[in-house]
């Protein structure tokens, strides 16, 4: 017997109040897409484009069971894990995702947002390479974040290779490291398989202020990618090129006073559906 459903995707993330970043981010990336989009919140920020000014964390077992309420019911195939703000919360993530086997996970591991804050406790680090890493299928740092995973200064494209092999030694069999924190009239992205450069990406650097999220948009968009049936080469080069149209899109639109949004719905596709059998 056949049926129909939505392609979903589940995101676990913190809240961002002003919309831009986050778990907010991560649906509207994912609705644009066409994938139905889930989540379960395990951080609520106090923030806007200005910075970030309190974080209140979720109770563990909140958040734990927010995951297996969606895994035991919707069952999507794709997970994004974005900001999980100290050790306790690894954890229970982790605990979660285990005993769904088969469950792709693309992880954000965000430290610091766009304005220079603190997301991540110190002693979240050596949890988050024992135990999340292992279960990841992609992980997505940025140059700060790399730098941090793998215990050493990042300085030039040489490094990036370097940071890459030590950071797959966790059990991460893809990596993307973004660079948009590096300054010229382009930015590449690198993508690596078990330590190995496989692939870059390269777009030109748009000059807006309005960057606010787009470290969650790219892991978000890459996941939903895949969870259309997309090779991972495919949907990371399809996912980097929705985030500049969506960075252009946006460039030139004030909202607030600080690093503003992009344009998440830019090009948006209606959800997608396909069949399955019982």
């Amino acid at each position: 017997m056949e049926y129909s459903e939505y392609v979903k995707v589940l995101t676990i993330a913190g809240s961002d109040s002003s919309g831009g970043a986050g778990v907010q981010a991560d649906i509207k990336t994912m609705s644009s897409l066409g994938v139905y989009a889930a989540s379960a919140i395990t951080a609520v920020t106090v923030q806007n484009t200005k910075g970030v000014t309190a974080v209140h964390t979720i109770p563990p077992d909140i958040i734990e069971g927010q995951i297996r309420s969606v895994m035991d019911d919707l069952r999507p195939s794709h997970v994004k894990i974005g900001m999980l703000p100290d050790a306790q919360s690894m954890k229970a993530v982790a605990n979660a995702l285990e005993d769904y086997e088969g469950t792709t996970v693309v992880l954000d591991p965000v430290m610091v947002a766009t304005s220079g804050d603190r997301l991540m406790e110190d002693d979240a680090l050596q949890c988050l390479r024992k135990m999340l890493l292992p279960a990841s299928f992609m992980l997505t740092p940025n140059i700060p974040e790399a730098e941090a995973l793998a215990g050493m200064t990042i300085r030039e494209a040489d490094d990036i290779d370097k940071a890459a092999v030590k950071i797959a030694i966790y059990g991460t069999k893809w990596i993307l490291v973004k660079g948009g924190h590096i300054e010229g009239e382009t930015k590449e992205d690198r993508l690596y398989c078990e330590g190995k450069l496989l692939k870059t990406y390269c777009s030109n650097t748009v000059d807006t202020p309005n960057t606010h999220g787009t470290g969650c948009t790219l892991s978000s968009a890459i996941a939903a990618l895949l969870a259309t049936g997309e090779s991972v080469e495919q949907a990371v080069g399809k996912a980097k090129q929705y985030v500049s149209r969506a960075i252009q899109a946006g460039a030139g639109i004030t909202t607030g006073q600080g690093h503003g949004p992009v344009n998440h719905f830019h090009a948006p596709v209606q959800l997608l559906v396909h069949a399955k059998k019982h």
